[in-house]
């Protein structure tokens, strides 16, 4: 989902579609050392955009803490230093807003790294990416001036849009939504149950003012980025603003889908932190900002998910 938004952001900006090299999972495993380093080696990129990894949501994140922990660290570990052997100057990691401690103050700023407890239903995942936050320091520090390698990251707050998982257990929270209520609106059914309470608040982006959030933290001048950042605490959050309760959330999606039906709410099941709201302030200071509200994103996410998920065929291929 976001790799191809920042292709499409990249594209607007003026590359042409041969700058790319662009490989699948069938063609490039990731967290195959040799595999990784034997793809620099031929292509010999000159800027590397990080953004593959392994995502879902609560369910998906604790039914698999294993794949999460090791897939991610591992893709990471092995790209940055492939990266970094085949003379990549610039690489941009994206991150995610979990890194930060469960009970962060809100809204969450660079510097609540590992200053508390991570929520215990994503800890895996929260600690491969403040990993490849770290390596990313890490490298700059040892051979930024030698090399001139400048490597950043960026801590994206929820996203969603066109390209996103719309698997029923393992997506995140919007294209889940949008799934369950399609499909009630399809069979016609009475009642939606939600996960959780209904009452944490999140925070979410359209994952095209992400890719064009990508691209303009890349193109900083290294004399801003460092002067907005520091080596031991690099990174820069990436939000839209504002937040809003899932109860809210679930309302919005089935406007956005045209379900009528009741929503009900499951406390049994996990809500996981009780807030997550990133302060971006760093990067609206840089000349950055958000222009998707909630309302038009999902209208498009919705229309995404009827293009590539029922045109062209049955759910049953998700």
């Amino acid at each position: 989902m976001v790799g191809s938004a920042i292709v499409r952001q990249l594209v607007q900006s003026g590359l042409s579609p041969e700058s790319f090299v662009f490989k699948t999972h069938q063609e490039l495993n990731l967290t195959n050392q040799a595999a990784v380093r034997a793809f620099f080696e031929a292509e010999k990129p000159d800027q590397v955009y990080l953004a593959a990894a392994k995502v879902g949501g609560i369910h998906a994140n604790n039914t698999y803490p294993a794949d999460f922990i090791y897939q991610n660290l591992m893709v990471q570990a092995n790209v940055i230093e492939a990266a970094f052997q085949n003379g990549v100057k610039k690489l941009l990691f994206l991150g995610s807003s979990c890194i930060y401690p469960r009970l962060a103050p809100q809204p969450m700023r660079e510097d609540a790294l590992l200053t508390g407890l991570l929520e215990p239903t994503n800890e895996p995942y929260a600690i491969a990416k403040i990993a490849g936050i770290k390596l990313c320091e890490s490298y700059n520090r040892q051979y930024g001036a030698s090399h001139g390698i400048d490597y950043r990251s960026v801590m994206p707050t929820n996203l969603y849009g066109p390209g996103d998982n719309y698997h029923p257990q393992n997506s995140h929270v919007i294209p889940a939504l949008i799934r369950r209520f399609h499909e009630a609106k399809v069979a016609n059914l009475p009642s939606v149950a939600i996960w959780g309470s209904g009452t944490p608040k999140r925070e979410f982006l359209y994952v095209d003012d992400m890719a064009a959030a990508s691209v303009f933290v890349m193109n900083l001048p290294k004399a801003v980025y460092d002067q907005h950042t520091s080596p031991m605490l690099s990174h820069i959050n990436v939000g839209y603003g504002s937040d809003i309760t899932i109860a809210e959330l679930a309302q919005a999606v089935s406007q956005a889908v045209g379900y009528s039906g009741q929503i009900t709410f499951d406390p049994a099941q996990p809500d996981g932190s009780p807030r997550k709201l990133m302060d971006s302030s760093r990067l609206n200071a840089l000349g950055w900002q958000a222009k998707v509200n909630l309302q038009q994103g999902l209208a498009l996410a919705y229309q995404n998910f009827l293009d590539c998920h029922i045109d062209c065929g049955s759910l049953t291929r998700l």
